[in-house]
């Protein structure tokens, strides 16, 4: 039989929370560290994704950051910024896996992930963090998809 060492296991949430932090320690955007990670209804890791630009381009921490160039705010200029988002690299790994899947980001998706989420299946997100666009809060809401906060966030979900 097994002594209890006294070491504090943390929640699934926590768990798959402190995960994100490390995937997203593998992004090079200069404004914000993304990480994602995708789970099944077994608490298996089905993918994990960070932002970053495509395969094979040059990252934002060696070429600068175009938005910041232009001056465009956070969660503004999608189309101009050359990533993808640590939710859209987390699907694509995860393809018809993430049906019923459960979602963990360390900021709200904005409007483009929120609508890949519900299309991929997802239905329950948590979250761990911010993000000014929060226009995909509503859409993932209209579509059912249940939204967690794990820590205090200022904006309301």
């Amino acid at each position: 039989m097994m002594k209890n060492t006294g070491n504090r296991r943390p929640p699934w949430d926590e768990y798959f929370a402190n995960i994100i932090e490390v995937v997203a320690t593998r992004s090079t955007c200069i404004r914000h560290q993304f990480g994602c990670v995708i789970i099944n209804e077994k608490n298996e890791i089905i993918s994990t994704g960070y932002n970053g630009p495509v395969r094979g381009a040059p990252h934002c921490d060696v070429t600068g950051c175009i938005k910041d160039e232009n001056g465009i705010e956070s969660g503004m200029g999608h189309g101009i910024c050359p990533a993808v988002h640590a939710e859209q690299n987390a699907l694509l790994q995860a393809g018809k896996q993430s049906v019923g899947a459960t979602l963990y980001v360390n900021g709200f998706p904005c409007k483009i992930c929120a609508r890949l989420i519900v299309n991929a299946g997802i239905k329950r997100i948590v979250t761990s963090g911010e993000y000014t666009d929060l226009e995909g809060l509503e859409i993932l809401d209209n579509a059912g998809v249940i939204v967690s906060k794990l820590r205090k966030c200022e904006a309301e979900i």
